[in-house]
């Protein structure tokens, strides 16, 4: 019986491990490159340019812009990408490589947290959940693991800080600090590591109290430092009163979240990330509360003998899961796109899912819960299995435009680009047009904005002036 479960497991190990594989390769060669990956692009390539943190500003009057407050993934991403870059290499690989290897950090994290709550069983189940996990379907989508985006390095980051958090709570605390320095949204994770270094502190009462708050101030520290060497960066680089409006854009930026639209209610958002999962709706929400139903149970019956990491990692996840969702939940200004939530949803719900499978072996140990256990748990384990595999095979089918289609459209524009010495293009509008532009090697702007009123345009739509160059997808008109 030992040898059939082993034999099993590694099976499953096997086709989880392919079905990951899968997914990489394809995000990180096929997949198109699209207008926020572009966008992101810009910045390393203008600090190697000798430009400084800079975007291209298409998104703020379409000017080289200095710690550009609307380029939300940040330098714990784009620093590490400049330095690929200056290697050389493709500058659409070499970026994608960055977020990729985060990706094989968040799974690795997983993997070593699962099997510290519920052995290799957990940790399995744990890695499986980012695969059954979408989020290509939204607007604003995170293709795959390898999109130039801040969301999953800021996962990853925040899954590493809770593997070293029992041992090294001043590690950890960095690595948070990075984490929001990789995608600003990772400060709702604040909570959820309060409560972890809460849940470590000795005692009891006041003097667990007092232990929580002598042992927090070391890693609060450390988590302060990323973002107060890159604020101090840009106060340095602006000066006073160019700092203070650097802090004023930055913060209008999070309170709106850059996207202005309709409203969106509760149910909206939670039908959303219910429909974000490679299953239909009803399987993912029986797998939810499945999964809640064992970790309650596995508590219930194990209250008083749980170990504290068990305590700790799900007290995180749990404070970290509803910070996160509650928050873009009731945020009615925010779009219908699962991208806002995504680093919690990376980061917390394997470690949720994995709880799942301890809370069964827990109730295991009581005969009457036996079956009841075993069905349950072959529920979650089931329903994440078949959302990695949907996943992994409709990671294979032909999107409608991929890298290699772009480069051949490209390569036109970029060869009249080089001819000419062209520095800047207009995008038109902003959305597909931005990656061709930015693969062309020239600066990207907005067509709309005043200095782009004598830049030529790039668009996917008929020229109403002279062709300068066509590529078939994409072609360059003459500036009106």
């Amino acid at each position: 019986m030992i040898r059939a479960r082993s034999i099993v497991f590694w099976v499953l190990a096997a086709a989880l491990l392919v079905g990951h594989v899968l997914v990489a390769w394809q995000s990180l060669t096929v997949w198109r490159f699209w207008e926020d990956e572009a966008f992101n692009l810009t910045v390393p390539r203008n600090l190697l340019a000798g430009l400084g943190y800079a975007s291209d500003g298409a998104l703020s009057g379409s000017t080289i812009t200095l710690f550009d407050a609307r380029i939300s993934t940040g330098p714990a991403v784009l620093l590490p990408v400049a330095a690929v870059l200056a290697t050389g290499i493709d500058p659409v690989i070499g970026a994608r490589l960055v977020p990729l290897a985060y990706w094989v950090l968040l799974l690795a994290g997983l993997w070593m947290i699962g099997r510290r709550i519920g052995g290799r069983w957990a940790a399995l189940v744990a890695v499986a959940v980012p695969l059954a996990f979408t989020t290509s379907a939204t607007v604003s989508p995170i293709q795959g693991p390898a999109d130039l985006l801040g969301e999953i390095p800021a996962a990853a980051l925040l899954v590493w800080a809770l593997v070293v958090l029992p041992r090294r709570a001043w590690l950890a605390g960095l690595l948070v600090g990075l984490a929001v320095q990789a995608k600003l949204i990772a400060l709702l994770a604040l909570p959820a590591f309060a409560v972890a270094l809460f849940l470590l502190a000795p005692g009891t009462g006041r003097a667990r109290v007092l232990a929580f708050l002598r042992r927090s101030w070391v890693p609060v520290v450390f988590l302060a430092l990323p973002t107060f060497l890159f604020e101090l960066a840009a106060l340095i680089t602006f000066g006073f009163s160019g700092f203070v409006d650097h802090l004023r854009a930055l913060l209008g930026f999070v309170r709106s979240g850059g996207q202005p639209g309709e409203p969106t209610t509760v149910v909206q958002k939670i039908t959303t990330l219910a429909e974000s999962w490679s299953v239909p709706v009803w399987v993912a929400l029986v797998v939810a509360v499945v999964s809640v139903v064992l970790i309650v149970g596995g508590l219930w019956v194990s209250r008083g003998s749980v170990s504290s990491d068990v305590l700790v990692y799900l007290g995180a996840a749990a404070v970290g899961a509803l910070a996160f969702v509650g928050w873009w939940a009731t945020a009615s200004h925010l779009p219908l796109w699962v991208r806002h939530p995504a680093p919690g949803v990376f980061a917390f719900f394997p470690i949720l899912a994995a709880g799942a499978v301890w809370g069964a072996q827990r109730m295991l140990r009581r005969p009457a819960l036996r079956i009841v256990s075993v069905v349950a748990v072959g529920v979650v384990i089931l329903g994440l299995g078949a959302g990695a595999v949907v996943h992994s095979v409709a990671a294979t089918q032909p999107p409608w435009l991929t890298l290699e289609t772009q480069r051949a459209a490209v390569a036109p524009l970029q060869e009249w680009v080089e001819e000419n010495d062209v520095a800047w293009l207009a995008a038109e509008p902003w959305g597909a047009a931005v990656a061709p532009v930015v693969m062309t090697g020239a600066h990207v702007g907005l067509f709309d904005a005043a200095a782009m009123a004598d830049v030529p345009r790039l668009t996917g739509a008929e020229c109403a002036t002279e062709v300068l160059a066509d590529g078939g997808l994409f072609r360059i008109c003459a500036a009106p």
